[in-house]
């Protein structure tokens, strides 16, 4: 991999990222400050916007308006040794069906001038992406998500320091999504900084920052737990108790300090509680039903599945805007 420059300036920034093709406004006022090293997920629906980010982030498209720094330089500006550091993986997949595994990856390896080493680096690949027992097959006759894992190897190839990743786990099985998650998971722990664009919300999961995208626009970029609050209001408790949850109970819990949010009942003895610190306030919680006679049969975190969270969000940003 590339050694990463000495600095602590963000690997990706932009201010007010703006791109207009023809009369029609694709991306508008994208501010982003992605720090080195980490996942980036980039995550929305088909087509609102996030393939042509990464192309102004890379510099296939010039912006309309706005100010772009990727690697502390504006994309356009790029010199080929700037292109060594930046590995971009796009959406459908681009290389040469007539060649075999081996072929395609000895290709990419000779694009970016990878000399020494070279084969030592393609085994490597091979087995970092499973596909060393299909390396002589021709790439027209391997899997789709043979194919994926091939694209990520051949832009790992020259050992990039930044990853553009457009959609990489689109249209795989779950397990196959998953290794490629375990794959970028060990590519941050050797120092690289990924941009991950992705339609499963569930797999902000596995990202340390998350931008959420909307018709060309940017809502909000924050960490999982983060969004979590935000579409919330703080952190969710379960308590469930052996006796009846009156309505007299039900109104006592909301009027407890840290409780932020309205406390719903989701059972007779079940109730969902938003709190500022779920940690904090179980304790505080366990300790209250004792005062009222209310024996706690279980306490426990709740973390939403992000589809919940997405869902909410958007309305709750949408109602803002």
């Amino acid at each position: 991999m590339a050694s990463p420059a000495k600095t602590d300036s963000p690997i990706i920034w932009s201010k007010d990222l703006s791109k207009e093709i023809g009369d029609q406004s694709i991306v508008r006022d994208i501010n982003l400050n992605i720090p080195r090293g980490l996942i980036f997920g980039f995550i929305g629906p088909s087509g609102c916007g996030k393939t042509t980010t990464i192309r102004l982030l890379t510099g296939v498209y010039r912006p309309s308006d706005g100010e772009v720094r990727v690697i502390g330089k504006h994309p356009t500006n790029f010199t080929p040794r700037d292109r060594e550091r930046i590995g971009y993986m796009p959406q459908h997949f681009a290389l040469y069906p007539d060649l075999t595994v081996w072929e395609n990856l000895r290709f990419a390896a000779s694009i970016y001038g990878v000399g020494s080493g070279r084969t030592k680096r393609i085994r490597h690949l091979l087995e970092f992406t499973e596909l060393q027992e299909h390396r002589r097959k021709l790439t027209r006759q391997i899997s789709g998500g043979m194919k994926r894992r091939l694209s990520l190897a051949a832009t790992l190839i020259h050992r990039p320091e930044l990853l553009f990743l457009d959609e990489p786990t689109a249209g795989v099985d779950p397990v196959l999504r998953r290794k490629f998650w375990d794959y970028f998971e060990e590519l941050r722990h050797e120092g690289a900084t990924l941009f991950v664009t992705t339609q499963y919300v569930s797999e902000a999961n596995y990202c340390d920052l998350v931008g959420i995208m909307i018709e060309g626009n940017l809502l909000i970029v924050d960490t999982p737990e983060g969004l979590r609050r935000s579409a919330l209001g703080g952190e969710v408790v379960i308590l469930k108790t052996q006796e009846y949850l009156a309505t007299a109970y039900i109104d006592m819990i909301n009027q407890l300090p840290f409780v932020q949010g309205r406390t719903e009942r989701t059972g007779e003895n079940e109730a969902s509680i938003v709190v500022e610190e779920a940690s904090t306030a179980m304790p505080a919680l366990i300790e209250w039903c004792a005062k009222h006679n209310l024996s706690v049969d279980s306490i426990q975190a709740y973390l939403a599945p992000f589809d919940d969270v997405f869902v909410a969000l958007i309305k709750k940003l949408s109602k803002d805007n």
